[in-house]
């Protein structure tokens, strides 16, 4: 799945648009390494977001299509 789908549908940034800007910016990381929005994720990739001052971390659980709100926090673990 495209990162800018994955951090929409798991609802950690609310906009695909928004996070389509947030990766163009550099503010979007994987394993790492700055990424792009049509990088493809996979399960057990490390993503990292860069909010200014708050750096959000997380392990892909799951990828799915689409997923409701209570299933969304289930795509991924915060570490």
């Amino acid at each position: 799945m495209r990162l800018d789908k994955f951090l929409k549908v798991s609802r950690l940034i609310k906009r695909r648009t928004v996070a389509k800007e947030a990766c163009d910016k550099g503010m979007v990381s994987v394993n790492g390494k700055v990424a792009k929005a049509g990088d493809i994720l996979k399960v057990g990739d490390i993503v990292e977001i860069n909010f200014g001052s708050r750096i959000i971390k997380v392990e892909v659980l799951d990828i799915k299509e689409h997923a409701l709100k209570d299933d969304a926090a289930k795509m991924y673990r915060l570490l």
